[in-house]
């Protein structure tokens, strides 16, 4: 069984001039440990996608499906990381890195243990008692990445995670985020505008078309390389095909889609 399936997810809006279809017809699943990027041309409803998945907006048409189970609104199955790493500077690291396990009344000592060992593997166990405006960029989103791993979700979804970050931080902390996905067999899902970004964490891009967007193609991605990261697969030779087929598909769709 899928661990998600979309299912003919549709999204409409009512505008003052009609209705404006944002997802028109969107279909895909993902097996437990997948990792997939989803790219597509400006306004195509990535982020609307994102929060439909998560619960947190009822499509017009269609379901999504977690384990089996339909998707009625928000779900504790998910972690969802943002692209600003709201971190509160009035709470330390490590009260942050509880926050969800507070908010979901699930803040055992199995579960506290559990966040005090994500520290400490991903090196912010020595930080744990700082507030965030002490912590490096990077620091900070590997900081929200733990808070959200903290909760033991099924799926973990990225929107634009890391679009907030400097060029170099973000080439770090892309490293640093596939390393712990990876290490925790999360299976995770991740918007982005930036093409090599989607290559080289994805194991598998769905590119989607102009409003109403569908899923147009789903390109799976490998790389003939053993311990693959995503600095790695930037000098892989297979890095170049993979980018020249993307851009040529959303160019497409920025030119035909309306």
């Amino acid at each position: 069984m899928a661990i998600l399936s979309v299912e003919g997810v549709r999204q409409a809006y009512q505008t003052p001039t009609g209705e404006t279809v944002a997802l028109g017809n969107v279909t895909f699943s993902m097996e437990k440990g997948d990792f997939f990027s989803v790219v597509g041309p400006s306004g195509c409803g990535k982020s609307t996608l994102l929060s439909i998945i998560a619960g947190t907006l009822t499509p017009t048409g269609g379901q999504v499906r977690i384990n089996g189970q339909r998707v009625e609104g928000p779900s504790p199955h998910i972690g969802y990381m943002l692209q600003q790493d709201n971190l509160l500077e009035w709470r330390t690291v490590r009260q942050n890195v509880l926050l969800g396990l507070e908010l979901r009344h699930t803040l055992t000592p199995e579960m506290r243990d559990r966040a005090d060992g994500l520290l400490e593997t991903y090196g912010l166990a020595a930080f744990a008692n700082s507030r965030p405006s002490q912590l490096s960029g990077g620091m900070r989103q590997r900081a929200a990445l733990i808070r959200t791993l903290a909760v033991n979700p099924d799926i973990l979804l990225l929107d634009e995670a890391f679009s907030a970050l400097d060029y170099q931080t973000r080439l770090e902390v892309t490293e640093d985020v596939y390393r712990i996905i990876r290490r925790e067999r999360v299976t995770a899902l991740m918007v982005t505008h930036d093409i090599p970004e989607s290559i080289c964490m994805g194991d598998k891009v769905l590119i989607l078309s102009a409003r109403p967007a569908v899923v147009q193609e789903q390109l799976p991605i490998t790389f003939a390389i053993e311990d693959r990261s995503p600095l790695r697969c930037r000098s892989c030779p297979e890095f170049a095909g993979y980018f020249n087929h993307i851009w040529k598909e959303l160019g497409m769709h920025e030119t035909h889609g309306e």
